[in-house]
């Protein structure tokens, strides 16, 4: 621990992936586990609509695991929808990945053979599956709760994001916030390309 002096700061601490409230949720991974599991995900359930579920569902399939995604509303939401249809058409059609629309995730159990059983609703009928892995992909909340910003005077929301004016300013003038910790703004890839 040191003490840190400068004229501006930059509040760039991102997100860590939001794992849902149901029985069995820690069973599952998320995109930030995908790449470091001990062995291949074998069949796979996607759970979200984000760009990130999208972009993990398209890759697993690409490999050649059986995937489904599933979505409790719309696709990629917050973008164009007849974007949005024509790519979920595509991953479909072309790339062989299921789609369960409508859909929420009720619990994940393992099974003696070691898959996952997960049941869901699906326009309010339970159905169940098994998979080899489940990968949340359901958002992200930000990670600033160990920063204790408000000992400093940042204004945070319930959640933890950072308020910032339209110049990225947080309530001290001198520091910044830019990414997925910050409220209703640009979260991690667009700012990331910017």
């Amino acid at each position: 621990r040191g003490l840190v002096r400068a004229k501006h700061f930059i509040i760039a601490v991102g997100g860590r992936p939001r794992l849902p409230d149901v029985p069995g949720a820690e069973l599952g991974v998320t995109s930030d586990d995908i790449f470091s599991l001990p062995s291949a995900p074998g069949k796979t359930l996607v759970v979200g609509g984000s760009y990130v579920a999208l972009e993990c569902a398209g890759f697993l399939t690409a490999f050649g695991y059986d995937t489904s995604v599933l979505i409790r509303s719309v696709p990629l939401r917050g973008f164009d929808q007849q974007m949005a249809s024509k790519i979920v058409e595509y991953m479909e059609e072309f790339g062989g990945t299921t789609f369960i629309r409508k859909a929420t995730p009720e619990r994940v159990e393992r099974l003696d053979n070691g898959l996952l059983d997960v049941t869901f609703q699906v326009n309010g009928v339970e159905k169940h599956d098994t998979f080899d892995t489940v990968l949340w992909a359901i958002g992200r909340d930000p990670a600033t709760a160990k920063l204790n910003l408000a000992s400093i005077g940042i204004e945070v929301d319930a959640n933890g994001k950072i308020l910032t004016d339209d110049e990225d300013r947080t309530s001290m003038p001198n520091v910044y916030a830019i990414g997925d910790c910050v409220k209703d703004k640009w979260e991690l890839t667009p700012v990331a390309v910017m």
